[in-house]
């Protein structure tokens, strides 16, 4: 089970360098594990860089895949891991979740560099 952050949907989506890199440790769609946090945050995105069509293809995706609304015990991890790891909010949620799920978390946010279960991707530099 992987849960892709965010950041790594992006990259992906975009065809970036980092996007191509991620691709290997893309699972099978029935492997995928995606938090509503993930959703919003994509949701968000997608509509204001992509328009509402792509948004609704890359959502219609997410709900083939392994949804997990936030509920109570992943809310109360995700207030220990703001303590523990200083994540902010949403990270914290989408840590908190890939842990209760045992999931790895594959990601291309620095700030979850070294944490438990994460595989970290760093964003190829960009050309000037």
């Amino acid at each position: 089970m992987v849960l892709v952050d965010t950041s790594a949907w992006i990259e992906w989506l975009i065809g970036s360098p980092t996007g191509d890199a991620l691709e290997a440790d893309l699972p099978d769609q029935s492997d995928w594990l995606v938090p509503s946090m993930v959703q919003l945050e994509l949701s968000k995105w997608l509509v204001r860089e992509l328009g509402e069509d792509k948004a609704d293809q890359v959502i219609a995706f997410t709900q083939v895949c392994q949804t997990v609304p936030l509920d109570t015990e992943i809310a109360l991890e995700a207030a220990e891991a703001c303590r523990t790891h200083k994540l902010a909010t949403a990270d914290a949620v989408i840590f908190a979740t890939a842990r209760a799920h045992n999931a790895r978390l594959l990601t291309c946010d620095a700030h979850f560099e070294g944490l438990p279960g994460v595989r970290y991707v760093a964003k190829a530099a960009k050309k000037s």
